[in-house]
């Protein structure tokens, strides 16, 4: 069993930061945690309520960006948050381009964006349709240290106001007040 022991709980405003060697698990958990898989055994519970016997309360509090981007390669990348922004029925699609420095790119269909432009217009999925618990897996993959600083600072932000994060990334993003999930040694650390 490769979850057998483990356990966490993340509060508003804090981060959890998963770690291991490569196939420890990261990911299954990160799915698990976005309801994309089922686990063997175990709760997933949002605030004491478990999810499975209460899918509802669940919806539309977390957002899970994956190894795949979630973009449509042939719309725009404001086409493409404006999708994703009325999923909250409140987009904000503008502060999305800003918070990710894409305005130049907004009418730029995905398919001609590099790698790492890619994966800032899938962060800024994060700003175009807000949720409170951000499940990330390797979430600065492909960023450059300019833009991997730009996502420090806006997952900072989303602690600061009271926002979740779950991660996995093999990179120490070097963020103060988080808790570590060592998948290696199977606990908190």
């Amino acid at each position: 069993m490769v979850f057998d022991g483990v356990s966490f709980s993340i509060s508003d405003g804090q981060a959890l930061w998963v770690r291991g060697k490569n196939g420890a698990g990261k990911s299954s958990l990160l799915r698990i945690c976005a309801q994309l898989l089922k686990p063997v055994g175990g709760v997933l519970s949002w605030q004491e309520t478990d999810v499975s016997r209460h899918p509802d309360i669940y919806q539309g509090k977390y957002h899970y960006l994956g190894h795949q981007d979630a973009l449509k390669a042939v719309l725009t990348v404001s086409e493409n948050l404006d999708f994703w922004a009325g999923f909250q029925g409140a987009p904000d699609v503008e502060k999305a381009l800003g918070d990710y420095d894409l305005a130049g790119l907004k009418n730029i269909p995905v398919a001609l964006l590099s790698a790492g432009q890619k994966k800032r217009a899938a962060l800024a999925r994060l700003a175009a349709s807000p949720a409170p618990l951000w499940i990330l897996d390797e979430p600065v993959s492909s960023l450059d240290t300019h833009f991997m600083d730009l996502f420090k600072q806006r997952l900072t932000e989303h602690l600061e106001q009271g926002g979740m994060a779950l991660f996995a990334t093999h990179q120490d993003l070097e963020l103060s007040n988080i808790s570590i999930l060592d998948l290696d040694v199977g606990r908190a650390v």
